[in-house]
């Protein structure tokens, strides 16, 4: 039921693959494989955006593949929770146990909604990420889970302003004259963006960093601009008055493509370049220049990310800031305008392959960045049963998830059911009551998207699966029919479902087939070369056009218009909190990880070290911090260790610790999400991962 069996496994050559991870870039993979053992990947030297190099991460992903500690069996608890004691266990005696008491839930008391799945992006592909899973959990009528960790306050603030999420691709930012790399550490999180860049860079462009910490990407930029955290709006608005008062804007392209411009006009009237100055922590001279540069250089192009939009405010900042190429007309240009994804391309036909319409009526939504909340609850939170049974699959909550405290109290609850699929006994393995063995992207099929340009990839299994690991899919399949769900849909192969998402009636979709794609590997969506999105835009906003003014925010109390929503625990928004708490503390990807992925490989760890907080000299100083000291991160909700790290590159008032590592590894068994809030931004129910004022000092001792 997994594979085609018209395509066997090659035993000896090269397999076509993508890149599992939650990264723009989806890499074309080439899998070496010698007697049906993969022996290397790469990347696809014909793939124009991939160009043949894989990240320091994925490199290492046939070392991860055989890792030591993979699993290959079911395990079934023995210990406490928490304690990662286990015994191996049959399929059969792991799919009748779970299967009999999931059964037992949605026939109890409570009903169905006390079962709750949880996953998110360990992998982005359509097939192993939302497919045979959505359908079970649809059937049986199991709470539905807001998946909203990463990326949801940026893109409903762009939803809300341009419908779909697209914009220009390495391919075309290349042609840029003008780049802002807004909130994104390219060399770490987009990489290949940044060949792109540097072909922009030899033709004359200039490369400008905003971002609270000069990191790898900022340090090879032409300019880096260190922004107060969370005040990106404000810089936005203050340009966008100079570039008003100034006459730069455009005119006619407001006129014709947007609602609202007047109105803008005049809220960008009051943040002038000193408000926004003070706001920023940026001088009044650097912004009205920022504004020139920006509005008199064609093409010039803004690559945000999603780092800028996990505070209070994150959805109105994303929004405001991507309304910049509208106000000077930027979109015209090839190359010009801003990128915060390009998945909106893609209309694949997911309703086939997750049957939304399986869902109950009334069935209840929580949201996962409030799982601590969820887990503690007699009513999850949100009204209703108590969650008992919780499925875990593509993501690790107990290192990932906000305000991990809550989040551990709720795992060891000896009522709850827990269920996780996995790679590994990770931190969120611990505390299940049955662990099952996943295959690995080289041994499975699935079909990718993108989100950082315009490539539809399919990946083929190169390698049977290790040891007894079953594809998402499969455990789901077999579950179900334990279960005693006999609907024709879960018979659906792997293959079957790549079919089924192919079946668009979309233009940009015609003639791409699974035939074509396990011919060529990878096919371009049927969009012009000439790709300018919103250059003559109709976009499936409520007026079909791009909306400066969108009413329908004011309907949930937001505010319509662009605008600055200070961090929540910024001294601006809460001057008592923030005398506690001086230091807003950032927690970046670490750059050989993803996320809490390849963690436990033993280069990329040795490559990490210990843990660190990075400090600027000033706030050091005043805490008697040297360079090398443990020291204790903390606020009201917990603490975690690291090693200081004493630099100029993050600014007074900014503490910096790089994620996301597991607990098991770290010093004290805690981590960064320790301190992190289960608040939610303004738009999208997203983390405000970015929005957490913290206090250090020297820790006693030495870890």
């Amino acid at each position: 039921m997994i594979d085609s069996p018209s395509i066997p496994l090659l035993q000896t050559g090269i397999v076509r693959g993508a890149c599992p991870h939650d990264c723009p870039d989806t890499c074309a993979m080439l899998v070496h494989v010698q007697d049906g053992r993969a022996v290397r990947v790469q990347g696809d030297p014909e793939h124009p955006v991939t160009q043949g190099f894989l990240c320091t991460k994925v490199n290492r992903y046939v070392e991860r593949t055989y890792h030591a500690d993979r699993l290959t069996v079911p395990l079934r608890r023995v210990g406490a929770k928490g304690e990662g004691r286990f015994e191996p266990a049959t399929w059969d005696e792991a799919l009748d146990d779970i299967a009999r008491r999931l059964n037992a839930i949605r026939e109890g008391g409570h009903g169905p909604q006390a079962i709750l799945p949880y996953s998110y992006s360990g992998t982005l592909g359509q097939v192993q990420g939302g497919s045979m899973d959505r359908r079970f959990f649809h059937r049986i009528g199991a709470s539905l889970l807001d998946r909203t960790i990463c990326a949801s306050a940026g893109s409903a603030g762009w939803a809300a302003t341009y419908g779909d999420r697209m914009g220009p691709t390495p391919e075309e930012a290349e042609h840029a004259r003008f780049i802002l790399l807004w909130g994104t550490n390219t060399l770490t999180s987009n990489p290949h963006l940044w060949p792109a860049l540097r072909r922009a860079r030899e033709a004359g462009a200039r490369l400008i960093a905003i971002d609270p910490i000069r990191t790898r990407t900022a340090a090879q930029c032409d300019e880096h601009l260190p922004i107060r955290p969370g005040t990106d709006a404000a810089l936005a608005l203050g340009m966008m008055h100079v570039i008003f008062r100034d006459g730069l804007q455009d005119d006619a392209y407001l006129r014709d493509h947007t609602v609202g411009a007047d109105e803008l006009r005049i809220r960008a009237a009051e943040w002038t370049p000193e408000r926004a100055a003070e706001t920023t922590g940026l001088s009044a001279e650097r912004i009205e220049r920022l504004a020139h540069e920006f509005a008199t250089t064609r093409p010039a192009f803004i690559r945000l990310n999603y780092g800028l939009q996990r505070h209070r405010g994150g959805g109105t900042a994303v929004r405001t800031i991507s309304l910049l190429p509208a106000v000077t007309g930027a979109w015209r240009d090839l190359g010009g305008g801003a990128t915060l994804s390009t998945s909106g391309a893609f209309k694949l036909n997911s309703g086939a392959l997750q049957r939304p319409d399986w869902i109950p009526a009334g069935t209840r939504t929580i949201n996962m960045i409030r799982l601590g909340e969820a887990l503690t609850r007699p009513d999850a939170g949100v009204g209703g049963p108590p969650v008992q049974a919780f499925i875990v699959y593509n993501s690790n909550p107990a290192a990932v998830a906000p305000d991990l405290g809550a989040v551990r109290a709720g795992l060891l609850r000896d009522d709850l059911f827990t269920v996780v699929m996995e790679h590994f006994v990770t931190d969120t393995s611990r505390y299940a009551d049955w662990v099952l063995p996943a295959t690995s992207q080289l041994e499975h099929w699935d079909i990718h998207t993108a989100y950082g340009h315009l490539y539809l990839t399919l990946n083929q299994p190169s390698i049977a699966p290790v040891g007894e690991s079953l594809p998402n899919t499969e455990i789901f399949r077999r579950l179900a029919a334990r279960m005693g769900l006999d609907d024709p849909e879960f018979g659906d192969t792997d293959v079957e479902m790549i079919r089924q998402a192919l079946r668009s009636d979309h233009p940009w979709l015609a003639g791409i087939t699974f035939e074509r794609l396990v011919a060529e590997g990878w096919v371009r969506l049927n969009v012009p070369d000439d790709f300018r999105p919103y250059a003559d835009p109709r976009p499936n906003t409520p007026t079909g056009k791009i909306q400066i003014l969108a009413p329908e925010l004011a309907a949930h109390g937001i505010d319509p218009l662009p605008t600055y929503v200070p961090p929540a625990e910024s001294a601006e928004a809460d001057p008592e909190r923030a005398r506690r708490f001086p230091l807003m503390l950032l927690s970046p990807p670490e750059h050989p990880f993803m996320n809490s992925t390849f963690v436990n490989v033993p280069n990329l760890a040795r490559a990490a070290g210990e843990a660190k907080l990075l400090l600027h000299p000033n706030e050091a100083a005043e805490r008697g911090v040297a360079g090398g000291d443990r020291v204790r991160c903390w606020n009201d909700r917990g603490h975690f260790f690291g090693r200081a790290v004493v630099t100029e590159d993050v600014r007074p008032g900014v503490a910096v610790s790089y994620g996301v590592r597991w607990a098991m590894h770290s010093d004290g068994g805690r981590t960064v999400n320790d301190t992190t809030s289960q608040a939610v931004t303004d738009l999208g129910g997203g983390a405000v991962f970015y929005d957490n004022a913290v206090e250090v000092e020297v820790a006693a001792g030495a870890a």
